[in-house]
């Protein structure tokens, strides 16, 4: 079996923000993907924008229950990056089944890496779609908690 992508592989604590600041689906998106304007895996923080916000007009990656996964593919980035942010709030996202949402993991892979990327959004999907694990991510104080809780999810889900 080909080896699994591990979120918490990916994900970074200082990629992960707690108590975002926008109160706006597309400044909340700009607002973690600007976690990466020093991450060297990316060419080209506008870029990344752009692509990101694209995808989102054509529908959007406000899941339900509470929780979105905006994304994109771009040159724009050397590999697949994950962002994590909660709001203290929940905000207004057009998500599927209208609610609004406090949880939102952005993923932006390179064009070439399709398949990568999809495994990538379904492992959060399938983990987001568990309350207590929805639950125990907006409880987390600090990005450490973050990556713990996701770390724990994966060990559990993955064996």
């Amino acid at each position: 079996m080909a080896s699994m992508i591990k979120i918490s592989d990916i994900l970074k604590e200082n990629r992960v923000k707690i108590g975002l600041k926008k109160n706006a689906k597309e400044e909340i998106i700009k607002e973690i993907i600007d976690l990466f304007a020093d991450d060297d895996r990316i060419n080209n923080l506008d870029e990344v924008k752009k692509v990101v916000l694209e995808r989102e007009t054509v529908m959007s990656t406000g899941v339900g229950k509470g929780f979105a996964i905006p994304h994109g593919k771009t040159n724009a980035a050397n590999e697949i990056i994950i962002g994590f942010g909660s709001t203290a709030e929940p905000v207004e996202f057009e998500s599927l089944d209208g609610n609004p949402v406090n949880l939102i993991f952005l993923v932006v892979g390179k064009e070439n890496m399709v398949g990568e990327h999809i495994k990538i959004l379904s492992r959060i999907s399938r983990m987001m779609n568990k309350d207590d694990f929805r639950a125990r991510l907006s409880k987390a104080k600090t990005p450490k908690d973050v990556l713990n809780i996701i770390s724990y999810e994966e060990k559990e889900y993955l064996g």
